[in-house]
């Protein structure tokens, strides 16, 4: 074995010295692009649907070309794609005014001495944080979500929007659809920033810890009685800073009509009628 010069190698064979030296050189940033794009607006077709788009769109790349970045992107793995959401606007998380103007609700999760998953669905009122419905279940579908919000519309009355997150019971059409019937506004917090629904965090927080972190549950009914003796509790008991160091109730009962002023004004019209 011995070494000779690229010169003169090239020299034997007949070789240009710049044939020897010559790296190709592949731009396929535009082709990368043109891809990344399709896989973004397109990500359940594949590259006979790609290609042609592109085609059509007026590029002259090859189908060899386009089929080689294809596979080097790794697009011809089958990917999971999560469920587009809307753009979610930030609203500013402002205390209400009135009694029935916002109410939050949320979900919580915990698991029975068995095994079986428990979801709790929690609401409350904003403007005195008292919290109207805590149910328990072991599925709780948007049907039930809208049976809840019923329930508690023959009580109370409902409000003019409710804030929630994006969960899948909260983004239905059959929750969405109740909403626009009864013309209440459904307001969405952005994904990942749960602190703007902070009035339901801090009492999914203090319910957490003193109920669901507190005991082992056997079945459902174990961990409904005590849900609703902490929710009697809370409401009448749990001293609020933001609310003078009173409980929901007692901050409600303090302004007592005050915060109905559009009931009296009807009341008062009927009770005209009547007398007329």
């Amino acid at each position: 074995m011995y070494s000779v010069c690229v010169s003169r190698s090239c020299e034997l064979i007949g070789l240009a010295r710049s044939m020897w030296y010559y790296h190709t050189q592949k731009d396929d940033t535009d082709v990368i692009d043109a891809l990344s794009r399709l896989a973004e607006e397109l990500p359940t077709r594949g590259f006979e649907v790609y290609y042609k788009r592109l085609r059509r769109e007026g590029h002259k790349w090859n189908r060899k070309r386009v089929l080689r970045v294809y596979r080097k992107m790794g697009l011809k793995l089958r990917r999971k794609h999560k469920k587009r959401l809307p753009s979610r606007e930030k609203n500013p998380l402002d205390v209400p005014t009135m009694i029935n103007e916002v109410w939050s609700m949320d979900f919580m999760a915990d698991v029975l001495s068995d095994g079986r998953k428990v979801r709790v669905f929690n609401v409350m009122d904003d403007c005195n944080r008292e919290a109207l419905a805590m149910d328990v279940g072991l599925n709780y579908p948007a049907r039930k979500v809208v049976e809840t919000l019923g329930n508690l519309e023959e009580e109370i009355g409902l409000p003019k929007t409710i804030r929630c997150d994006n969960g899948p019971e909260f983004i239905s059409k059959t929750l969405a659809e109740w909403c626009k019937r009864k013309r209440v506004e459904l307001r969405f917090i952005q994904p990942g920033k749960p602190m703007q629904n902070g009035y339901m965090e801090r009492l999914n927080r203090f319910y957490r810890e003193d109920v669901l972190d507190a005991y082992w549950f056997n079945d459902l009914h174990q961990i409904r009685t005590l849900t609703e003796k902490w929710r009697e509790d809370y409401n009448t008991k749990h001293p609020h800073s933001a609310l003078g160091d009173m409980p929901p109730k007692e901050y409600k009962d303090r302004f007592g009509e005050e915060f109905f002023p559009e009931t009296d004004i009807i009341n008062q019209k009927l009770l005209n009628l009547e007398l007329s």
